[in-house]
């Protein structure tokens, strides 16, 4: 009995540390640690997304930028609402497998996604191109912010 209880409890937590991503983080400037935007990222079909719900006001005044830098589908299109994390799975330890967008550069780079150990307010997102990767830290959210 004290077996199974340890098993069902070591599941029950998988699942919820899985989960603990979910919701919607504050994403900081690498160069200013400003606060740029607010991030949902939400499940779809067990695959993890993102998109932007929230931006802080910017240099430029702009309430609601465009994506210049973007290609395709995504050029010239307003960056609130924009989805820019795209299709990761879980694999028990980290999201990944799928993209982030960067709005700033119109860059897409392969993305993973956990939480920090040691403070799960904080989200680790890296961003791979090849070997060369970058690591972002964004805050949990105080605030609940809709579109």
């Amino acid at each position: 009995m004290k077996t199974l209880f340890f098993l069902f409890a070591f599941i029950s937590m998988q699942g919820v540390y899985s989960q603990t991503c979910i919701g919607q983080w504050v994403t900081i400037d690498d160069e200013s640690h400003e606060k740029k935007s607010v991030v949902e990222l939400y499940k779809k079909d067990g695959k993890m997304y993102g998109k932007i719900v929230f931006l802080y006001p910017n240099k430029e005044n702009d309430p609601n930028p465009k994506c210049k830098n973007c290609s395709g589908d995504l050029k010239n299109k307003p960056i609130l609402g924009m989805h820019i994390v795209r299709g990761l799975t879980w694999d028990e330890d980290e999201w990944e497998g799928g993209t982030i967008l960067d709005p700033e550069n119109g860059k897409v780079y392969t993305v993973k996604i956990w939480i920090d150990p040691d403070n799960h307010k904080r989200l680790n997102v890296r961003g791979y191109i090849g070997p060369f990767y970058r690591t972002q830290t964004w805050i949990k959210s105080e605030k609940e912010y809709k579109l």
